[in-house]
């Protein structure tokens, strides 16, 4: 089996545009959460999400090809285009056949989808629909429009399991280099579901937090108040190796990928399973992929999206496979960024990635009463970074239907 490396990422996020204005956020306990300015939200219950900041698109992509894609590979082309020159790839002097992309998001062009559908409804009933609405809404094309811009010809597709969604690709894009199927695979994910239909579906699901008054409070992951997720929009990249690839070309090496597990709760539609059965299958998965202990787990990104039942599933999960007696630092950067749905496992990957690079867990911010059966389980990094020496870091992502995604990264050594 070949060793699967690390040598790129990028990030297009509510509290940071790229890879390092989102770090220094991440770490500085910055919050993305302010009132909708995407549509009138009067008649909303939920007036709130984390947005992206200061962006335009025709900063990365010029007007022409703009109107071709929905926002959701807007964010993927943006974050691809950094990843790929942190990675300081020249596809030139390389086997573009042998290098594939693998993106994911959980609902597609579902903006491109609310805007055509409503103009067609206001309308007098004429079929006008763009050309490019299909284009624009499927799944798929995040991938395949990156393949297309830089010729690249190897493994891609999309992956779609809901909030699982882009850790699932980066298990995907683990498995295929690992077993020689691609020298080199562009994987991630990205988001743009702040629309009127999106907020509206979950709100009726009665998921999203109604803090309205104090919109920045109200991510409060672990916390016995807390009252629902709050939505968050962007994307993030990472460009998964080959390791004797990524030595030849001279890449700088940031970590390496030592696992994944997937898993199914097979229990509800949208809720998680009380006791947190699929989250323990999928963390137990991922530490026998990785061929380590739960001992060797230093940080712990939890899934941790703000809401009653999943939060604490999650706790009872991680508390099976750590148990009570543990050095673990466990954070949720929802907290900060919101809840990017499909887009959310690669984001917190990157989180993950640094913490491991650089000897720092990102802080939990918000919350302050934990749920009292854990709070002395856990050290959830409340409100401040904190330096500690990491060697492996998992990643836990959960998404409806009940589907299971957990990733471990752990320090490159040669």
């Amino acid at each position: 089996m070949k060793r699967v490396v690390v040598t790129g990422m990028g990030a297009l996020t509510p509290i940071g545009n790229n890879l390092n204005d989102f770090w220094k956020s991440l770490i500085n306990g910055e919050n993305g959460a302010g009132p909708i300015t995407k549509f009138d939200t009067t008649k909303f219950k939920t007036k709130f999400a984390c947005e992206l900041k200061n962006f335009d698109p025709l900063h990365f992509i010029n007007k022409a090809e703009a109107r071709k894609y929905d926002p959701f590979t807007q964010y993927a082309i943006i974050a691809a285009d950094e990843a790929i020159a942190n990675a300081r790839v020249n596809f030139d002097e390389l086997n573009r056949n042998r290098i594939g992309v693998i993106w994911g998001s959980g609902n597609g062009g579902v903006t491109t989808y609310d805007q055509q559908l409503t103009e067609f409804v206001l309308g007098d009933g004429t079929p006008r629909f763009s050309p490019f609405l299909i284009p624009k809404m499927i799944v798929d094309i995040a991938s395949g429009v990156i393949s297309i811009k830089h010729g690249l010809r190897g493994i891609n597709f999309a992956t779609v399991s809901a909030c699982a969604t882009s850790n699932t690709a980066i298990i995907d894009a683990f498995n295929y280099i690992k077993w020689g199927k691609a020298d080199m695979i562009i994987t991630g994910g990205s988001e743009a579901p702040i629309t009127q239909s999106a907020v509206g579906g979950f709100m009726s699901a009665k998921a999203l937090s109604t803090l309205n008054d104090n919109p920045q409070l109200a991510s409060r992951p672990f916390d016995i108040n807390r009252d629902g997720f709050v939505m968050g929009e962007g994307a993030a990249a990472i460009i998964l190796e080959d390791l004797e690839h990524a030595k030849k070309r001279g890449a700088t090496i940031i970590a390496e990928v030592s696992g994944g597990g997937m898993a199914a709760d097979a229990y509800h539609l949208t809720g998680t399973h009380p006791d947190g059965e699929g989250a323990y299958l999928g963390m137990l998965a991922a530490l026998e992929d990785a061929n380590i202990q739960p001992a060797d787990i230093g940080y712990l990104s939890a899934h941790a999206t703000s809401t009653q039942q999943g939060d604490l599933s999650e706790l009872k999960a991680a508390e099976r496979i750590f148990g009570k007696a543990n050095n673990l630092n466990i954070s949720a950067t929802k907290s900060m960024t919101g809840h990017l749905l499909g887009a959310a496992g690669a984001i917190e990957a990157i989180a993950c990635i640094k913490a491991v690079q650089e000897n720092i867990i990102p802080p939990t911010i918000n919350s302050t009463d934990i749920e009292p059966e854990f709070k002395d389980i856990f050290d959830f990094t409340l409100h401040k970074a904190q330096q500690k020496e990491v060697h492996y870091a998992m990643n836990n992502t959960f998404g409806f239907g009940g589907h299971i995604a957990t990733t471990i990264f752990k320090k490159y050594i040669d």
